[in-house]
This record gives structure tokens, sequence and C-alpha cells, in this order.
């Protein structure tokens, strides 16, 4: 028998994610709701679980987001003399 791939998701409580993140479980619900965060809610009484796979790629965004900010910022404070007209402009061929 074929093993279901849904069987192998591994999913954390709103709490669990919030210790990961770093922030509290409302901020999660929010992210949840914002589809930021895929998750379902199981059981009865029905409670939400995320899955761990989709923490991980919102963590994974959040750090390329945070390296491009940075290299935006470099650019940013590059200064090019040469194209603002100030300076002096050495090996001019």
């Amino acid at each position: 028998m074929p093993e279901n791939p849904a069987s192998r998701t591994r999913m954390l409580a709103p709490a669990e994610a919030a210790e990961v993140l770093g922030v509290s479980v409302d901020d999660v619900m929010e992210l949840v709701h914002a589809a930021q965060l895929r998750a379902v809610r199981v059981g009865s009484p029905a409670r939400w679980r995320v899955e761990a796979e989709s923490l991980e790629q919102y963590l994974d965004a959040r750090v390329e987001e945070a390296r491009r900010m940075a290299l935006w910022r470099q650019s940013n404070e590059a200064s090019f003399p040469e194209l603002w007209g100030t300076g002096v402009i050495r090996n001019s061929d």
C-alpha cells in the first residue's frame, strides 16, 4: 500500500510555531489568516495546526527579504562621484 504524503507532514500547534518565530500565538494566527502560513483545523474540538514546512518557507522568505534589503541599503550608500559630477575622475581614458 503506498504511503500517503500527507501523513508525513509535520504539524505544529500555534504555540510551538510562535516559539519558533519568537512571536505571540495571536501573531501566528494573524499570519495564518493572512495566508502567509498554511494551517488546518483538526480534531474535535477543532484546533489549529500549522504545517512545519510552511513555517520553514516563511522563515526562508524573511531571510531572503532581509538579505535583499541589506543589499539595497548598501547600494544606496554607495558613492559614485563620476555619475554625480563631483569628485576626481581617475583614469579617464
